[in-house]
């Protein structure tokens, strides 16, 4: 598996942050997940209108029973602006305090968010990837780049998005009727494996399990419901 990439430094400005991941992009490896999966992890962080407070949480998931194994949780302060296609800069310097205290490392996170299907192919999903050194995979509720025809109304039903004929993605329907979940290959995943990764995780909601759960248990710990720190279930 290729080596993550050094760290970088989070406190730049907007300009900087497209730069960089101007930059980035070209280290970015869509390759096949090792098998047989074992474990999956879901990111997802939650924060307050107006305050500077975040919230970072990651689960994680046998990859058969989607039954909660472990997870870490962290309450931080965040600096950088809500700018839409710059959320990494805004949210993965709490996650990787999650990651680096997650008490059981998964087979592939699934981030609530874009991978590749990114205007610079660099979505909070593939950049979390490159800094945790991890399999990762965006699942993201809004389009960011890209264009797609609606899939059938049934589960599992899905196009491929495009952007300059380029496929970059898939819109899967995780339910019937819903609205379609976003799915793109973060890094260390292939763009085959992506969908089917998300569809196996799709139980009976929009989110894929992963993600779902990993909202709840973000929304939990910025209520004072959890506490911060690592649990091992």
């Amino acid at each position: 598996m290729p080596a993550q990439i050094p760290a970088h430094d989070w406190d730049v400005s907007p300009g900087e942050a497209v730069s960089l991941q101007k930059e980035l992009r070209s280290a970015i490896v869509l390759s096949d997940l090792p098998r047989p999966i074992q474990y999956v992890a879901g990111a997802d962080v939650s924060f307050n209108k107006f305050e500077d407070d975040i919230y970072a949480v990651i689960i994680v998931l046998e990859y058969g029973s989607m039954k909660m194994v472990a997870r870490s949780a962290v309450k931080d302060k965040m600096d950088f602006p809500y700018i839409p296609g710059l959320l990494s800069f805004r949210e993965i310097p709490s996650l990787m305090k999650a990651w680096q205290m997650l008490p059981l490392r998964p087979d592939v996170v699934v981030v609530d968010g874009h991978g590749i299907a990114h205007p610079r192919s660099m979505g909070i999903a593939a950049h979390f990837g490159l800094v945790a050194g991890v399999p990762s995979i965006g699942c993201a509720k809004k389009l960011l780049t890209g264009k797609f025809e609606e899939p059938g109304l049934e589960k599992g039903d899905f196009s491929p998005i495009k952007k300059q004929e380029k496929v970059i993605g898939f819109a899967l329907r995780t339910k019937y009727k819903v609205k379609p979940m976003l799915v793109s290959p973060g890094h260390l995943c292939s763009m085959d494996d992506s969908l089917q990764v998300a569809l196996h995780c799709a139980r009976g909601y929009r989110l894929p399990e992963p993600t779902r759960l990993a909202h709840l248990t973000v929304n939990q710990l910025r209520k004072g419901e959890i506490g911060e720190g690592a649990v091992l279930f």
